[in-house]
């Protein structure tokens, strides 16, 4: 079952000490650092490939999650000295670290969970996989299908990862963001769970009304300024204004992508 939803809460802020091993599973190359608070993190790079904005639909879409009760590891803003990547025998690691000095974003790493695989592992019941389609309905996540799931099986609970690949919108103009708010969303019907997912309706009842314009607000306001502040880029609080109008438009339309996702479906069984 989902968890209780949560109110957005500052992002914990922590510094790297120890670069353990990159993950190569992503196109990314994530890295498993230590930090001083003695934790470990998965770290996604501001110096990887997606860039910042990357980074910025992590906090984003993860913390809706959160929001909407599903379970996501903690996130946090990870400092990086430049001089951890210095030793470092791999010129491609080594170049990520030293190009991503500055603040990075950390997600917390749950040891010994087991990939999700469709048809090898227990089935999802209709109730969280619905929760779940509606969410990656709503911030456009176009990275959770058959071949790339990013679910983790951790203490029998179903955790969500990786949502980098989300608000795919924002790639383009920052003043176009609204407008884009009631744009279909033809890659839902690959999703992994869309099979399951037969409370759609039910699902869009529960978490449409924890989303309010105040939430909204308080998350976009989680992303640091460094990530928004790129050459050329719009005020920060003109980013930060359409990326809250866009996501409130998008709540307004939701039962277009429900109904979107049900005709996906529909497909499918």
């Amino acid at each position: 079952m989902p968890d209780t939803p949560s109110r957005p809460r500052e992002l914990r802020r922590v510094s790297a000490t120890r670069y353990v091993t990159p993950l190569r599973e992503g196109g990314s190359l994530p890295g498993l650092m230590e930090a001083d608070d003695e934790g470990i993190y998965v770290v996604k790079f501001r110096g990887a490939g997606q860039g910042p904005k990357a980074l910025v639909a992590e906090v984003i879409a993860g913390e809706i999650g959160r929001a909407l009760g599903l379970s996501v590891p903690e996130l946090v803003l990870i400092d990086l000295d430049a001089a951890l990547g210095r030793s470092e025998r791999d010129y491609e690691v080594r170049s990520l670290i030293v190009g991503s000095a500055g603040l990075n974003l950390g997600m917390d790493f749950l040891p010994g969970a087991l990939a999700y695989e469709p048809g090898a592992s227990p089935r999802v019941d209709a109730d969280l996989a619905s929760r779940i389609v509606w969410f990656d309905a709503f911030v456009t996540n176009v990275d959770r299908t058959a071949r790339n799931p990013n679910l983790l099986e951790w203490h029998r609970r179903l955790w969500l990862i990786d949502h980098g690949a989300a608000l795919y919108f924002h790639h383009g103009a920052s003043g176009d963001y609204p407008a884009r708010a009631g744009a279909t969303f033809p890659r839902i019907a690959d999703h992994v769970l869309l099979p399951n997912a037969a409370r759609l309706e039910e699902a869009d009842a529960a978490l449409r009304p924890l989303l309010d314009r105040a939430t909204l607000e308080a998350i976009v306001r989680l992303v640091p300024d460094e990530w928004l502040a790129q050459p050329g880029a719009p005020a920060l609080e003109d980013q930060r204004a359409a990326y809250i109008e866009y996501l409130a438009r998008r709540l307004e339309h939701a039962e277009q992508f429900v109904e979107e996702a049900q005709r996906a479906r529909a497909q499918h069984v």
